[in-house]
């Protein structure tokens, strides 16, 4: 239900009750006028009425329903004036000429028939419009080929004798008025039908019924006085009443809800079977005489389904360009994403390779994850499309700007590197931000095409590797200051250890991106594994290079190292998440690890992959307790320790790492 709508109330009981009464009024009518039945005295009544009392007790439903529920009022208010103005031409008709043996024709009665037909086409228009949200032309379409088509078969089958013997001037008109009045009420309500996408409310479903019994028992009675076999007793005599009555329920439904626009099969299968129906006159006219009425509104309805479908080509032409758009684009930058850039770099590089040199520059944002760790993801967000709307002006003039994703970010720019310094400039500035508690800047990697790079893959791989040069030599980052004066601890403290953490930093900077980890993600991991031994500058000299094999109370002092590693990069606030991965990286897959006992993906994948790579070098160097391994025989432990001690995933991205060259510079003692 919309917002601000009223439910339509249940059906109070005096409704109902006298909906049940008129129900078997009606019936005991058409008992009377098609069998004949004899009631007896109350045979007059019958007969005349009580086809009356059901047209003003219906005209008594409907306007209740108008006067005391606000939804639609209007719409059943113009309903209620076309019952009563037909009821009052009824009555008329009765009072004074259905006793004349040959009535004129037209008469004042008609003037009402004719002026209901007006009421019922604006309470109908108006009830479309407080049931259907979006009015498309396509379901417009499809209403109007089910009206067209409808109103061509009643045509065909009854206009034909009613034109020949219409006579002539304003008897013509008026006898051919009704027919047109009934096939526009036809279109509308199949047009309510189709914008309801053939699926509508049981409100317009009884109301389009009885709208559609009207027509055709106007069309019969027509037909039937044209041609001569009209009498008291016809069916048609029925049809008017049942109408009535069908309006009466349809004013009493309840409705909860607007209907929806339906997207099913019916969207399709209805209007073709209109169409069909369509085509099906036009090919009988070929060989059988058909009104020119039935034969133009056949045409009126392929042309509509003609248009329907050309409406459907441009609707599908732009679902898939919206598609291929969503497909290609940032949901929250609306900058191009990774596959438009790929796209956009390969296009870029065939072009250098012909002579219209280019640049990438792919940028990664410092200090966001503090920014997303203190003000929450909302106001990350929001930072980061700032930044991009900074970005694509910084750029417009000469290229294009992309989100790779997290706070990755690059530049395609339609210059050579050595004419696109300013651009670079400009566009690192417009990715930094400070302000009170945080300050955001950007890392970059410059790639000119095609003197470094001569496809999208070397040149996205080059420009990453470009650019984490660049962070590695900012100096005065707080985190770059903070790791190096805990590095140059270690190496006061503990000279053999500044070997091993490099090598370990090394190798979980291979693992890492051999995972997919890029940006800060990446970076963290290297700090890591780097500082993940930072807390053994706490543990005694005794216990850290015992030539033995540790005791038991020893092994509960080692164990601490990671604890005290966490507490010492906490103090750097741009260090807390390094030490969040140094306090688990010693946890095991199985959970049989320290300090917290972790298992599985609850520990961090930095921190798994941190404790592959301690442990694979840790086998490659002499231990007073144990010799060094080679690599081979260190890389089949892990393998055999995969699954228990390692993560399995890690181990495999490991050892692809490994052969593609990641431990070439280790160096072992």
């Amino acid at each position: 239900m919309a917002r601000g709508e009223t439910p339509m109330p249940s059906r109070p009981l005096p409704a109902r009750v006298l909906l049940g009464a008129l129900s078997v009024g009606l019936l005991a009518y058409a008992v009377r006028l098609l069998l004949g039945v004899d009631y007896g005295p109350l045979n007059g009544f019958t007969d005349q009425g009580l086809y009356t009392a059901l047209e003003l007790g219906a005209i008594l439903l409907v306007g209740a329903r108008a006067a005391t529920v606000v939804r639609d009022r209007a719409a059943w208010s113009l309903l209620t004036a076309y019952l009563l103005t037909w009821t009052i031409g009824d009555l008329g008709w009765t009072l004074q000429f259905d006793s004349v043996a040959e009535p004129p024709f037209p008469n004042w009665t008609d003037a009402f028939y004719v002026v209901s037909y007006g009421f019922a086409y604006a309470g109908l228009i108006l009830l479309l419009r407080g049931r259907v949200r979006l009015f498309r032309a396509s379901l417009w379409l499809d209403g109007l080929v089910g009206g067209l088509a409808l109103g061509a078969l009643c045509s065909g089958l009854f206009f034909g004798p009613i034109a020949a013997t219409s006579g002539h001037g304003i008897e013509a008109a008026t006898t051919l008025a009704y027919p047109v009045l009934d096939v526009v009420l036809l279109c509308l309500v199949m047009v309510g039908f189709g914008l309801g996408g053939w699926r509508v409310d049981r409100v317009w479903a009884v109301l389009g019924l009885s709208l559609i019994v009207v027509a055709v028992g106007d069309a019969a009675y027509s037909y039937q006085q044209s041609v001569g076999s009209y009498s008291a007793s016809s069916w048609t005599n029925v049809t008017w009443p049942a109408a009535m009555l069908g309006l009466a329920a349809a004013a009493v439904q309840h409705v909860g809800r607007r209907a929806p626009l339906g997207d099913g099969d019916g969207v399709f299968l209805v209007p073709a079977l209109f169409a069909i129906l369509a085509l099906g006159l036009l090919l009988w006219s070929q060989t059988h005489e058909l009104p020119v009425l039935a034969a133009g509104l056949a045409g009126g309805a392929l042309v509509a389904a003609g248009a329907r479908a050309w409406l459907t080509h441009r609707e599908n032409v732009s679902l898939l360009r919206h598609s291929r758009r969503e497909a290609l684009t940032d949901n929250l930058t609306l900058l191009g994403n990774r596959r438009r850039l790929v796209a956009d770099l390969e296009d870029a590089v065939q072009r250098a390779v012909e002579g219209e040199p280019a640049t990438l520059v792919f940028f990664d944002l410092d200090g966001f994850k503090a920014y997303n760790d203190a003000f929450g993801h909302g106001a990350g967000d929001a930072l980061l499309a700032r930044l991009a709307r900074g970005l694509t002006a910084a750029v417009a003039s000469a290229g294009s700007a992309y989100r790779l994703g997290g706070d990755e970010f690059c530049v395609l720019l339609d210059r050579g590197a050595g004419h696109a310094h300013d651009f670079v400039a400009q566009a690192a500035a417009a990715l930094s931000d400070q302000g009170e508690g945080f300050s955001i800047d950007a890392s970059y990697g410059v790639v000119g095409l095609p003197e470094d790079a001569t496809t999208a893959t070397l040149a996205l791989q080059l420009a990453d590797e470009r650019m984490y040069e660049d962070k590695g030599s900012r100096r005065t980052s707080p985190r770059v200051q903070a790791r190096d004066l805990l590095l140059q601890i270690i190496k006061e403290r503990e000279p053999a250890l500044e070997q091993h953490v490099g090598d370990v930093g090394m190798l979980a900077a291979a693992t890492a991106r051999q995972l997919g980890q890029s940006g800060e993600a990446l970076d963290e991991i290297v700090r890591a594994a780097e500082l993940h031994d930072i807390g053994k500058i706490a543990v005694p000299e005794a216990i850290l290079h015992k030539p033995g094999r540790l005791d038991a109370g020893e092994w509960q002092i080692m164990r601490q190292h990671t604890v005290v590693g966490e507490r010492i990069l906490a103090a750097a606030p741009a260090l807390r998440a390094v030490g969040a991965l140094v306090r688990s990286s010693h946890e095991r897959f199985d959970g049989g690890g320290y300090p917290d006992g972790l298992a599985g993906e609850a520990i961090a994948l930095g921190a798994r992959i941190i404790a592959v790579c301690d442990a694979f070098d840790a086998m490659l160097q002499e231990r007073p307790y144990a010799p060094a391994m080679g690599e081979d025989e260190a890389l089949a432990e892990l393998r055999r320790c995969a699954g228990t001690q390692f993560d399995p995933m890690v181990v495999a991205a490991f050892a692809t790492a490994m052969a593609n060259g990641a431990g070439a510079a280790l160096r072992v003692v």
